[in-house]
């Protein structure tokens, strides 16, 4: 079991970071909201958890150890692998989550990609009680990944690429992200990668194309 990871990054996409522990690096899977926290060249420590396949062992990584904790707990719901419950924390924070499986909030939970109505109403069965109240009362949403100076084009392929990497259709995924940039302001200045991943998210739900 990693636990933790300390190291030096060398790398970041929406999807996964590099770090570099001890001359080794090692490639983690996270969230947008814990890799906008990272910055190439500088030292960051990561909360982990290995999820060892019989053809893969995959290295998923958190920005603290409640999320980690999260992510473990919600593979404990039938049908619901590591994929899954990265996703859900891509949309929902963990306040978030333990609020929507609390209230009921199906349609919350159903935001998730891969999640439909049936899945939504097992993980408020099998999470109840298991994830503890919220630590906070604000839902909050993760550090936001704000795109480099030079154009909205790289921000929205990275949007586009954590789609398609979470299921969605190459197409579907290019036409949604470019309907929930339409919808920006003129004047609200550089884009912002994770709020327009979570509105992405939230404007496809549940459906696939």
């Amino acid at each position: 079991m990693i636990a933790s990871l300390t190291g030096t990054v060398t790398h970041v996409t929406l999807e996964r970071a590099v770090l570099d522990v001890g001359g080794v690096g090692y490639l983690v899977h996270a969230t947008p909201g814990t890799l906008a926290g990272l910055r190439v060249g500088e030292r960051a420590q990561l909360h982990t958890t290995l999820v060892v396949r019989e053809d893969s062992m995959t290295v998923f990584g958190f920005a603290d150890a409640d999320e980690r904790e999260v992510f473990e707990t919600a593979q404990s719901v039938s049908g619901v692998g590591p994929r899954i419950a990265l996703a859900m924390l891509a949309v929902l924070t963990p306040d978030a989550l333990r609020r929507a499986v609390a209230s009921e909030d199906l349609a919350a939970l159903r935001r998730v990609p891969g999640v439909g109505p049936k899945s939504a109403q097992r993980l408020v069965l099998e999470l109840s009680g298991k994830l503890g109240a919220p630590t906070s009362a604000d839902a909050g949403a993760p550090t936001p990944a704000v795109a480099p100076a030079g154009g909205a084009d790289p921000a929205r392929d990275q949007v586009v690429e954590a789609l398609v990497g979470l299921g969605w259709a190459a197409k579907v995924a290019q036409d949604t992200v470019e309907r929930v940039l339409a919808d920006r302001a003129d004047d609200e200045g550089p884009i912002d990668v994770a709020a327009t991943l979570r509105a992405a998210l939230r404007s496809l739900g549940g459906r696939r194309g």
